[in-house]
């Protein structure tokens, strides 16, 4: 029993740090915080006008030591009326596992108003008339490392493992995501598919790996879409979902997100909840009992723009009876939009 446990601990670790390190940037709820750029290139320039900045970092289990932490920096910009551009710099660590990756992003949109008037304050019930299809394609490159210098490479009976190297083995790959967005005042739809590039022969070396034909696309694809109701009043609301899954692994998830939103003469506020989960489970024993656990992720959300400066925090609590840690996953978001025309 216990060694079930054990393994049913390390799937749950597994799946909610997104720890294949070969596929690029984890899914986070980190979207949420006006930041779809981060999992659609089509997304890139998506404003009429201007620049936007945003810096995120998120920590896991702070009671865990070396626990999963990732830090990214998201640019992107409509440079004219049809073209946007993107750039995304990220570091995921996770014990002796890191990864470092840039993409570059073009987007070329079709906007189907002729009236392009941008708000002249940050708020939801004067941002123009936004109504448009969106392209988007992302390329760049991700350099993993394997730290193996404190590894044990002597099994129980003195043995040398010839797997171990103790070196900090490392190793890079090109990486593509291409994707396509619909997006208008009221709602907004997104298709991206992510890793469309990879090749798996890439992970630090081939002489470790023996992929079959049927394990040679690490392709991810993520469905977005919501709609945002307003009021009468100060106050809208945007319900949406997020759908995710991995060709390889056949692993899938659902998020299910409500956001309020309350707006004031220089900006707005937000509060939000979002709830993940996922189709696959695992099953442990409890006394003579068969239980079954699926990965489920609750985050509540807030967060304020306040003239051109945003600000935004989550944390996620992960349920279940067999977890890792109680520290949660905490996250802030730091941004800044440049109007260039206002």
């Amino acid at each position: 029993m216990k060694i079930l446990k054990n393994l049913l601990l390390l799937y749950i670790f597994l799946f909610s740090s997104n720890l294949k390190s070969q596929e690029g940037l984890p899914i986070y709820t980190d979207y949420l915080t006006e930041n779809y750029y981060l999992l659609h290139p089509s997304m890139a320039g998506v404003n009429l006008e201007g620049i936007k900045i945003r810096l995120t970092s998120r920590k896991h289990w702070l009671d865990q030591i070396d626990a999963p932490n990732l830090q990214t920096l998201a640019v992107d910009a409509r440079i004219s009326n049809r073209s946007g551009l993107g750039l995304i710099l990220f570091k995921d660590e996770n014990g002796y596992n890191s990864q470092t990756g840039l993409s570059l992003t073009y987007a070329h949109h079709i906007n189907f108003n002729d009236d392009r008037s941008r708000m002249e304050k940050p708020n939801l019930f004067n941002y123009g008339s936004i109504n448009q299809l969106s392209f988007g394609l992302s390329l760049g490159g991700v350099q993993n490392s394997l730290d193996q210098t404190s590894f044990d490479q002597f099994d129980v009976a003195g043995r040398q493992d010839p797997l171990i190297s103790m070196i900090n083995q490392s190793s890079g790959y090109f990486n593509m995501d291409v994707g396509v967005s619909y997006v208008n005042f009221n709602y907004f739809a997104h298709l991206t598919l992510k890793n469309v590039l990879f090749a798996p022969s890439n992970i630090y070396g081939d002489q470790f790996y023996d992929f079959s034909n049927s394990y040679t696309s690490f392709v991810k694809y993520v469905a977005s879409f919501g709609y945002l109701f307003f009021t009468d009043g100060r106050y809208s609301f945007e319900p949406s979902l997020l759908f995710h899954g991995s060709k390889l692994t056949s692993e899938k998830a659902i998020d299910f997100n409500l956001k309020s939103y309350y707006n004031f003469n220089y900006g707005y506020a937000w509060l939000g909840l979002s709830f993940r989960q996922s189709f696959d489970g695992a099953q442990y024993f409890e006394g003579e009992k068969i239980n079954k656990q699926t990965y489920q992720l609750v985050t509540p959300i807030f967060g304020i723009t306040y003239n051109d400066f945003v600000f935004s925090y989550n944390y996620s609590y992960q349920k279940g009876n067999i977890v890792l840690g109680n520290g949660g996953f905490h996250q802030i978001t730091l941004g800044y939009n440049i109007d260039l025309f206002n």
